[in-house]
C-alpha cells in the first residue's frame, strides 16, 4: 500500500503545472487569456475605475462585446500559431474579465493572488481551475492591506519593476493599485531579486495625466530592449535609472499620444516575436526594421478603450 500511495503522489505532482517565469520574453508556453464574453452593460461613470474607461465611457465610444470578442479572438490565434497553450477563466454573467494580468500574475515558480480592488473582487473565483493546476505550496496569497496587480509587475531576470504610487493620496485614487507594504513583502519572498519601485503619476480622470499599471509606460522586449514612456514617472531619476540600466540606444520613446494609445503594452511571444496593434505604425516599422523583431499585428482598438492592452490580456504561466 505505501508504494500505491507513493507512485498516487508521483502521479498527482506530475498533474500540477511547473510555473516559471524568470522575464518578460523568453519563449512562451502557456498563459491565461482574459475572457470576452458577458462584459455586461457600458458602466457609469461612477463605476469606472481607471481613466481610459472614464474618458470612454464619458465620450460615448466604450466598445461593444462583439469588438472585443473578434480582438480577442485574433490574439488568441497568434498565440496559438505560435503552438502556447491557451487557457480562460470561467465566464462570470455581465462581468468584465478581459484583463488576467490583473487578478494574478507569476515569478520565477510563485502564482501571487493579486488583492485586486473590490470592485472586481468576484473575478478571481472563475480561475479556480488554473489555480487548482498550481500546487498550493507555490501560491502566495497576500495579507489584506497589502495591494498589488500584475500590470505593476515587470520580471525582468534579476530586476523585479515595480510600480507604485507614494502619494499621501494613495487611497483617494482608484488607479493605485499597488502600495508600499506589497513591496516589502515581495522582498522577503524573492530576497535575491534586486527591487526597484517606481513611483508613477496617477489620475482617475484624465488618461494623458496619468498611467494605470507600470506596463502602461515600461516595457522590456527582446533580450535587452525596452519601450517606454519618460512622463509616467513622478520622478524623472527613475526613469533615468531605467535608462541607465538598458541603454539609451536601447530604449524607444514613446509620445504622450503613443502612450494614451497603449503603445507600451504590447506582449512577447519570445525575445524575436511581439504582438503588437495594427494602428501603431511608428513603433512597429521601427521594431521591424531597426530592431529585427517580428512584429505580429492584430486590432486591438476597442480593448484600449477600457484602459489595457495586450500585456494587461494576458497572464504568462510557463515560459523557456
Amino acid at each position: 500500500p505505501h508504494f500505491k500511495t507513493f507512485i498516487y503522489i508521483c502521479y498527482k505532482q506530475k498533474l500540477f503545472m511547473k510555473l516559471n517565469i524568470k522575464n518578460e520574453t523568453g519563449r512562451l508556453k502557456s498563459v491565461v487569456l482574459g475572457q470576452p464574453k458577458s462584459i455586461g452593460p457600458v458602466p457609469t461613470l461612477e463605476e469606472s475605475y481607471d481613466a481610459k474607461s472614464y474618458y470612454s465611457i464619458e465620450n460615448g465610444i466604450y466598445p461593444k462585446e462583439e469588438d472585443i470578442i473578434a480582438e480577442m479572438t485574433a490574439f488568441e490565434k497568434v498565440l496559438k500559431k505560435y503552438d502556447v497553450e491557451v487557457f480562460r477563466p470561467n465566464i462570470i454573467k455581465d462581468y468584465n474579465q478581459v484583463f488576467a494580468r490583473d487578478v494574478a500574475f507569476v515569478i520565477e515558480d510563485k502564482m501571487i493572488i493579486s488583492n485586486v480592488i473590490k470592485d472586481r473582487a468576484d473575478e478571481q473565483e472563475a480561475y479556480r481551475k488554473i489555480f487548482e493546476k498550481v500546487e498550493w505550496r507555490k501560491i502566495i496569497n497576500l495579507p489584506e492591506t497589502a495591494h498589488i496587480e500584475g500590470g505593476d509587475v515587470i520580471v525582468w531576470d534579476d530586476f523585479l519593476f515595480v510600480g507604485t504610487c507614494f502619494s499621501e493620496d494613495y487611497r483617494n485614487y482608484k488607479t493605485a493599485r499597488t502600495n508600499e507594504y506589497a513591496i516589502e513583502i515581495l522582498k522577503e519572498y524573492f530576497p535575491k531579486k534586486r527591487i526597484i519601485d517606481l513611483d508613477l503619476k496617477k489620475n482617475d480622470k484624465v488618461p494623458y495625466q496619468g498611467v494605470l499599471h507600470l506596463d502602461c509606460t515600461f516595457n522590456p522586449i527582446g533580450k535587452d530592449k525596452c519601450i517606454i514612456y519618460k512622463d509616467g514617472f513622478v520622478d524623472e531619476s527613475d526613469y533615468q535609472l531605467i535608462i541607465d540600466i538598458f541603454g539609451e540606444e536601447n530604449c524607444f520613446h514613446i509620445t504622450p499620444e503613443e502612450m494614451f494609445e497603449m503603445n507600451p503594452n504590447i506582449f512577447s511571444i519570445s525575445p524575436e516575436v511581439v504582438v503588437s496593434d495594427e494602428t501603431f505604425t511608428r513603433m512597429n516599422d521601427f521594431l521591424r526594421n531597426e530592431w529585427g523583431f517580428t512584429v505580429e499585428e492584430i486590432p486591438y482598438r476597442e480593448i484600449s478603450k477600457m484602459g489595457g492592452l495586450l500585456r494587461c490580456s494576458t497572464m504568462p504561466l510557463v515560459r523557456e
